[in-house]
């Protein structure tokens, strides 16, 4: 403490669990600076195994700079040392993460020589107490990864936000991992580097720990740079909306045309993320003081990505060649062409299964179908339509994703009807219209005739009881759009969808 009165600047030392000082830190008068800990990474540890301890030259407490480094940190604690000008004795202030709401116990000021009870072995059990209640938490979840849900928008209203969030959470479930929170924050302004404010991210921080999160997944598209400046700050697996769809749809893919496009979608994303350190792209130009090191780690990843898009590319081009056969058969069949289409988990596939009796993959998760599925409808006087399901849409679809499903898309172009299917059970199924409509106009298919179909009809009975505005709404949307109610489920509903489509292909039978 004298050193520092002399010197005029906070002094600091960061000492680990078995007594040893690992770093001396000079700062200047109000605030250390702590260097890079790469010798402590957390990995799955709750705290970091050191503790800081530092003087005050003020008699200050313990600042939230102070905290601040101990929450994002995961410290085993920080303490300040202090003289008071009216005392002989120092004193000290303590500060630790617990499970508190919270996140942090303080102890003190008090004497300096009448602390006790911070040795490494309470650090130790302190860290085993976070751990289990972090494991009381997570033990329903064995498997599963999981994670913290964020939002942050400077232009949303909350309700379209926790909309936002609420499919999010469905994305993670389909996904497969355990959503344990969620936070929303509506700033004026958002931060560039970190797009949340610190004081929440030391929050998310703080929570991640006290529930055993190691996962972050935020609603909005992250730059490479705010994923990079988030993961280092916080050490912890940072996704945002795109990539979580961009492995489900990994996941999902299972024919030729879909893992191609899928893997073309994930290298187009990851191409602008690619990082490197030290030299990088410093392959220079030949000659007399153009020589470099050459082409670096960085250089050659990016160049094989680039390599891999082209040949993607030419084989989905083959492919797309084989599916305009395909479609120019059923073109010349003369045989109607209806593609069914609609928001993800509106029931397409159930839907398609329920007309046609076929037996494609159905499940109560998004994106459950991928892949494209056309399957032909007999309807009475020996006519018959082809059935088509697509892939679900949904808001905010990464353009790598749209682009490399455009041509999966094309086949709607020969529909002579979209059938268009809304799940009228989600709050948000006007919302949804919505977007899709957008997609189908950004695809320029917006011209091709539309019939409107409200699925999931039988919770309608449950809902007017439930809550008569909501009912209404339904009923006011149902005319607006001239909708057909029907439950893809109960085949005894679907005559009025089957009659529609007779009398829109064939007006001189009636």
């Amino acid at each position: 403490m004298e050193l520092s009165q002399e010197l005029r600047r906070q002094l600091g030392v960061l000492i680990n669990r078995h007594g040893i000082i690992d770093y001396l830190i000079v700062g200047d008068e109000k605030k250390l600076l702590i260097p890079e800990l790469k010798d402590y990474p957390l990995g799955r540890k709750c705290l970091r195994g050191l503790r800081l301890i530092h003087t005050h030259l003020k008699n200050e407490p313990l600042s939230e700079d102070d905290l601040t480094d101990l929450k994002l940190l995961r410290l085993d604690l920080i303490a300040a040392v202090n003289a008071p000008p009216a005392s002989q004795r120092l004193t000290i202030q303590v500060a630790h993460l617990s499970a508190t709401p919270s996140g942090i116990t303080l102890v003190g000021p008090q004497p300096l020589d009448r602390l006790d009870g911070y040795g490494s072995e309470t650090l130790a059990e302190l860290e085993r107490q976070l751990e289990r209640d972090t494991t009381r938490e997570t033990a329903a979840r064995t498997g599963q990864e999981q994670a913290i849900l964020i939002s942050v928008r400077a232009d949303g209203e909350r309700r379209e936000v926790e909309d936002s969030l609420a499919e999010l959470q469905e994305l993670a479930r389909t996904a497969g991992v355990a959503v344990l929170d969620s936070f929303i924050q509506l700033p004026r302004k958002l931060n560039p580097r970190t797009l949340m404010g610190e004081g929440k991210l030391q929050e998310v921080v703080i929570r991640a720990l006290q529930r055993g999160a190691s996962l972050l997944i935020f609603d909005q598209e992250l730059t490479p740079a705010q994923v990079r400046a988030i993961s280092t700050m916080t050490e912890l697996k940072v996704l945002d909306r795109s990539q979580l769809i961009l492995d489900i749809f990994a996941r999902r893919a299972s024919s030729l045309d879909g893992k191609v496009q899928v893997e073309l979608a994930q290298l187009k994303y990851l191409l602008p993320r690619l990082t490197g350190r030290g030299v990088q792209m410093s392959r220079l130009m030949g000659g007399i003081g153009g020589r470099g090191p050459g082409e670096t780690k960085l250089e050659t990843d990016r160049r094989r990505i680039r390599d891999r898009i082209t040949a993607l590319e030419r084989e989905l081009q083959e492919l797309s060649r084989s599916r305009e056969q395909r479609r120019s058969r059923r073109v010349k069949a003369g045989v109607p062409i209806v593609s069914i289409v609609g928001y993800t988990n509106a029931g397409k596939s159930t839907l398609l299964n329920a007309l046609t009796k076929s037996e494609v993959f159905t499940e109560n998760l998004l994106f459950a179908t991928l892949d494209t599925s056309s399957r032909r409808l007999r309807l009475p006087r020996e006519r018959e339509v082809i059935i088509t399901d697509t892939v679900g849409f949904i808001r905010s679809l990464p353009k790598s994703l749209l682009g490399a499903f455009k041509a999966t898309l094309e086949e709607l172009r020969d529909a002579d009807l979209l059938l268009h299917l809304v799940d009228i059970s989600s709050p948000r199924f006007e919302e949804h219209i919505r977007q899709v409509h957008a997609i189908l106009k950004e695809l320029e298919l917006d011209t091709i005739p539309e019939l409107v179909v409200f699925n999931k009809f039988d919770l309608l009975a449950p809902l007017k009881k439930r809550d008569t505005v909501a009912y209404l709404r339904v009923k006011q949307a149902q005319l607006r759009h001239k909708a057909i109610s029907i439950s893809a489920a109960t085949p005894t509903t679907l005559p009025p969808l089957l009659d529609e489509l007779k009398r829109r292909f064939w007006p001189e039978a009636d």
